[in-house]
């Protein structure tokens, strides 16, 4: 059985979002359809992580061009299946950390996220859906970091509620930030 269909079976969901998300995700991955690749233009896998300080009182957050707001970091599968491998990748491309590493190889949090048309590279992309697992990790605040300038302008640091706030994106703020906020008690 594939990795990630065991890790959505083993999942707890955390809230009613979680467990429809989860359904949902479970049904595609049994459609069989392409979903680690972008050729899906409907709906494909993305990886995103929620890179906390060993104490939890940072998260790390990049300014996004696209989505004009403070966000976390992450990416597209482009078809590799391995989605923790995935988050950790984009985590350093994207920050410039070298040194990033899992709380837990275990799923964080599950999110289904819109994505409205936009161009990218010149080209319109319709609207599609990011069939999203996020991953926390762990790294420290001290080492040095930089944006990626072709997708941020800027990364830092933020306090829990402070990475919230910097969002300019309701939904995230209310839904999906502040849930991964209150699950920092866990661990």
């Amino acid at each position: 059985m594939e990795l990630l269909r065991q890790q959505l079976i083993a999942y707890r969901p955390w809230n009613e979002q979680e467990e429809r998300d989860r359904e949902e995700l479970l049904r595609r991955l049994d459609s069989h359809e392409d979903l680690y690749t972008r050729a899906n233009t409907a709906a494909h896998f993305t990886a995103s992580a929620w890179v906390v300080s060993p104490d939890r009182k940072q998260v790390l957050m990049a300014y996004h061009k696209l989505y004009d707001s403070w966000a976390w970091l992450g990416g597209h599968a482009d078809g590799d299946r391995d989605l923790l491998a995935v988050a950790l990748r984009e985590v350093r491309e994207e920050s410039g950390l070298t040194e990033v590493r899992p709380v837990s190889e275990d799923l964080y949090s599950l999110e289904i996220l819109t994505v409205d048309g936009h161009e990218k590279h010149g080209r319109y992309v319709s609207s599609h859906l990011h069939l999203n697992v996020t991953y926390l990790l762990e790294a420290d605040p001290s080492a040095a970091i930089r944006p990626k300038p072709d997708e941020n302008s800027r990364v830092g640091w933020f306090s829990p509620a402070d990475a919230v706030a910097a969002s300019s994106e309701p939904w995230f703020r209310e839904r999906i930030y502040s849930k991964l906020n209150a699950k920092l008690s866990r661990f």
